[in-house]
This record gives structure tokens, sequence and C-alpha cells, in this order.
């Protein structure tokens, strides 16, 4: 079948061209997204998404190349939006545990609030001296990555990444200290 007639029998509605579509793109789609995501079953869902969408929304679809680049364009923004919410939920999750870490922090005793606080401290001095200034600048003065890249004249791609490194240095450091407080305490 002719991609042109293809296109408009799609967008008239023709199941049997949407099956046929579905049949001749499916698998490729999928072994991209999977090559994407390292999840077969993430990569099937994206897909399946995609193409749900092209169907429902086919009489308004420009396409300007070819249906194939279409299709895997439509999954790489796909894929992009899936990783896009990935890190809002681990904002979220990260936001929760800060908030869990200082309300555990006041319930305990002064000293031992005082023990902790110079432990996280330390931890803090131990970053490098940018990525420890844009974690400060994050979790203390509660600056946006972006307020902070135009503070600093860096992109937020440079503060996320090293809000990254800031964050995974004190969560592995974090954990050792607890295991350390849980055997020689």
């Amino acid at each position: 079948m002719k991609e042109k007639d293809l296109i408009q029998k799609l967008r008239e509605g023709n199941t049997s061209a949407y099956n046929y579509l579905f049949s001749e793109y499916y698998s490729w789609l999928c072994n991209y997204m999977l090559q994407l995501t390292n999840d077969r079953i993430i990569a099937e869902d994206l897909v399946q998404e995609v193409l749900i969408k092209f169907w429902e929304k086919r009489k308004t679809i420009a396409i300007n190349s070819s249906l194939k680049s279409y299709l895997f364009k439509s999954c790489y923004n796909a894929f992009l939006q899936h990783i896009r919410s990935k890190k809002i939920q681990f904002d979220r999750l990260d936001k929760m545990h800060w908030e869990v870490v200082s309300e555990a922090t006041f319930e305990n005793s002064l000293t031992e609030t005082d023990i902790r606080l110079e432990k996280l401290h330390s931890l803090i001095n131990q970053l490098p001296l940018r990525c420890r200034q844009i974690f400060i600048l994050n979790k203390l003065n509660k600056k946006k990555y972006k307020e902070i890249a135009l503070d600093m004249g860096i992109s937020i791609k440079t503060v996320e990444n090293q809000m990254s490194k800031a964050l995974h240095f004190l969560r592995e450091n974090a954990v050792l200290l607890i295991f350390m407080n849980l055997f020689y305490s």
C-alpha cells in the first residue's frame, strides 16, 4: 500500500488501514523504544500510547515527512515525556525524603539533632566547591534550577548534573553513616 493512500485511509477512519499500520510498524517501534528505555514493558506501553493517540488524532495530524519518520519521532517524544514524568516523580520523592529527615530531626533530642546536623554539614562540605554551592542554593536557599543557572552563569543541565552528583554522594554516605551507627553505637 502506498504511503499517501494509507494516510488518506487512516484519516477516513479505515480500521483495516490502521491494522496494516500496526502490523507494519509496531515491532520496529517497540525495538526502537526498547533501545531507549531498556525495558520491554515500558517500550510496548509507550508505542501503544503513540499508536492510540495517532488513531484518535488521525484527522488533524499533519505529516510533513514520511509516516515512518513521523511515528518514530512521536515515539521519541513519548519517551522524553516519560523521562520528564519520572524526573518529576523523583523530585517529589526527594522533597518528601528531605521533609521526613527534617521532621525526624526535630523529634530527636537536641544532642542527637546536633550530631546529625554536624554529620550532614560535614558531608556537604566534602562535596566539590561548585557542586556544594549549587546544592546549598537549591536545598537551603530554596532556589530553582533556572535561578541558580542564571545566577552562576551556567546551563540548567549543569545545575541538574551537579545536583544529581550531590544527592548521589549524600545518599551513599548517609547510608554508610546509618550502617556505622547501627554497628558502632
